[in-house]
């Protein structure tokens, strides 16, 4: 009997001896620690890029006037403001996409077909003559934007455009020809032009 109350209590005192231990282990992870933060706050925005024509109808935006009986040697010009006020940012480039929603001869054909090309002024253009035979005339200085090429193209880059600049407007008149070499295969016939201005942001930098 006591050979065996003996084995018992040893039992028990390595017990309470391994509860000791896992105590004392616990009690390592309760230690405090020293702690130390700052903040800062940043302001940050988006710009904007936006390009706009004149008013339809009007002397800033003769686009929508249609020309009708052309025959070869005709000219047809028309004038529109391009304006780079809503946006705040700079743009790296204009280039104009020319397309067809009621195609014809007159501008299927790349040589004989209607011909374009796009002039600004330094000032506002100075219109004369009466619907739709619209003159225009430079007070300013003229320099060329788009030079003497067929009607319908796609990404044609705009060259010496002031409107690249926030808040700065382009005075152009666009001048279609109908060349004098066309042939009687060019008669009756009819096209609905579409001309889209797109304006592209800056370059990308470090702010």
């Amino acid at each position: 009997m006591s050979l065996h109350l003996t084995t018992v209590r040893s039992k028990v005192l390595v017990s309470a001896a391994l509860l000791g231990t896992a105590a004392a282990a616990a009690g390592l992870g309760t230690f405090g620690s020293f702690t130390s933060s700052t903040s800062a706050s940043a302001s940050v925005s988006s710009g904007t890029v936006s390009i706009a024509l004149g008013t339809a109808n009007t002397a800033a935006n003769r686009f929508s006037v249609a020309a009708t009986g052309l025959v070869p040697g005709d000219t047809v010009q028309r004038a529109a403001t391009l304006t780079n006020a809503a946006g705040n940012q700079a743009l790296s480039s204009i280039t104009l996409t020319t397309n067809a929603t009621t195609s014809s001869k007159l501008d299927t054909d790349p040589t004989l077909g209607l011909q374009l090309k796009i002039d600004a002024c330094s000032t506002p253009w100075t219109e004369t003559g009466t619907a739709p035979a619209y003159v225009y005339t430079c007070s300013g200085t003229t320099r060329s934007v788009l030079t003497t090429r067929a009607v319908i193209g796609a990404s044609m880059a705009l060259t010496n455009m002031t409107a690249l600049a926030a808040n700065n407007t382009d005075n152009l008149v666009v001048t279609m020809t109908f060349p004098a070499a066309a042939d009687n295969t060019f008669q009756n016939q009819a096209s609905v032009l579409n001309f889209t201005f797109t304006g592209t942001q800056r370059a990308a930098a470090s702010q």
